[in-house]
């Protein structure tokens, strides 16, 4: 690890290093991001970041955050980095400003026309009567038991979407933020000073933080989201920060046809000009045409091409507050789903791809619940939830950027694993087990072992080596 500087009692001190616990070093680059992540948070503390992140690593097991203290050697001081989550929750977003400035520099993605973004929500299990900001949700995955709500936390999470030449589309969780319902909130302490917050409103303020560093951002800045984020506020945050929305909409939206355009010569009479068509547009009734339907290519998040068919017409919608572009897409079993930019102008392709592209959120969700374990991490406090789900979001980021320019041969080996596909793309499981494998070889190498002693234990090495991630 670093060199720190440790605060306790010297019994604390003493039994701390009586552990005796073999803690492993992140590399260099791995170095340098966690000073970067660590630069916003204040200085008595921001050195401890350094062990939390070994320990979410290298965490084995059910991954609570006890489990986190053991994988980094925490030891007897374990209970003051309880504290520091706490900080962490409350200093997300400027964690979060570093943590884009390393995605944007690290993951290229030349062929991009625009930055793409995507905010959706999930929920987490909780389990315990006084769990703070906890309530009954929309459960997403019901599984065997149909149960349609659950206990626990709900986040709100914005996440840069990227597609590798090889491995597919990848999803970089940024930011996370906590849900509270309202019937909930008189159930948190007041010295907290959480006030309620909508859905939309906590995705409408990532938008304008989003907006805000502006300066990082080279390209246009898309915003993918599902049809639940469809609303006023969305589209109102969105046209402030100069961003445009693809998303889903509902099938009966009262959408309307542009104003009728002056002829030639044709003066506009007094008042302000119309904003809105007179006639309304069904699409259920445009859906059901057979003409004029065109072909398309569309990359799926593997990253394969498939083939559908799409309709576009310009329309007039309240909701975004003027002209969009609509278009119909046609699925491969017939079905179809109407889609929206907000820009009027945007190009058919793109609109279809980064509605495609949102899919991309959903697998992060289930890597960081399947893989992570983030539902396994149980507090009462509200920030230390907080704290918790973000830091687990940015180790999570930090591994696929460190994947980003790996070849798949240098992340995964599957002569092992003859039953398995050769040419799957690897997963985050796969990618988290390479960099696991990959720090625990340098510190090997790092050992004073003479070369006559090396070549007899390097295969019994490599094997602890395959076994322990």
């Amino acid at each position: 690890r670093l060199p720190v500087k440790i605060v306790g009692s010297k019994q604390a001190i003493s039994q701390e290093r009586k552990v005796g616990m073999f803690v492993v070093r992140m590399t260099a680059e791995w170095n340098r991001w966690i000073a970067d992540l660590a630069a916003p948070l204040h200085g008595r503390n921001r050195w401890r970041l350094q062990s939390v992140i070994v320990g979410i690593r290298f965490a084995s097991g059910r991954r609570t955050v006890s489990s986190w203290w053991r994988a980094s050697g925490v030891g007897f001081l374990y209970r003051s980095y309880y504290y520091f989550l706490d900080s962490v929750g409350r200093k997300i977003l400027p964690v979060a400003t570093a943590l884009l400035q390393i995605v944007l520099n690290h993951v290229e993605a030349a062929s991009e026309q625009f930055h793409l973004f995507a905010i959706d929500d999930s929920p987490t299990h909780r389990f315990g009567p006084k769990v703070q900001g906890a309530g009954y949700h929309h459960n997403p995955t019901p599984g065997p038991a149909g149960s349609k709500f659950l206990f626990g936390h709900n986040w709100v999470v914005l996440t840069r979407l990227a597609r590798h030449s090889q491995f597919g589309l990848i999803s970089f969780p940024l930011i996370g933020q906590l849900y509270v319902r309202e019937k909930e909130i008189p159930l948190l302490p007041k010295k907290l000073g959480v006030v309620f917050r909508t859905k939309l409103e906590l995705a409408a303020n990532q938008i304008r933080w989003l907006g805000s560093q502006r300066k990082f951002l080279s390209k246009p800045i898309w915003m993918a989201v599902d049809g639940f984020y469809a609303k006023k506020p969305i589209f109102q945050a969105a046209r402030e920060q100069n961003i445009v929305i693809a998303t889903r909409i509902r099938v009966d939206s009262k959408l309307f046809e542009p104003p009728p355009k002056l002829k030639p010569g044709q003066k506009r009479g007094p008042g302000q000009p119309p904003k809105y068509g007179k006639n309304k547009i069904h699409l259920s009734k445009r859906d059901a045409h057979h003409q004029g339907w065109t072909k398309i290519e569309v990359l799926t998040t593997e990253g394969r091409k498939v083939t559908k068919y799409y309709k576009s017409i310009l329309a007039t919608w309240a909701i975004a507050s003027g002209l969009v572009r609509i278009v119909i897409l046609k699925e491969e079993d017939g079905s179809w789903r109407p889609l929206l930019c907000s820009d009027p102008s945007a190009c058919v392709e793109l609109i279809i791809q980064a509605s495609t592209d949102r899919w991309g959120i959903e697998q992060s969700f289930y890597d960081l619940k399947e893989v992570e374990g983030i539902e396994q991490v149980q507090f009462r406090r509200y920030y230390s939830n907080v704290g918790a789900l973000n830091l687990n979001l940015w180790v999570h980021t930090l591994t696929e950027v460190w994947a980003w320019r790996k070849s798949t041969e240098e992340l995964v080996n599957r002569q092992a694993s003859p039953w398995d596909q050769a040419d799957r793309r690897p997963s985050h499981a796969d990618r988290r087990k390479s960099l696991k494998q990959y720090v625990m070889r340098q510190e090997y190498l790092r050992l004073d072992i003479p070369d006559r002693l090396r070549k007899r234990i390097q295969p019994f090495v490599e094997m602890l080596q395959l076994r322990a991630a």
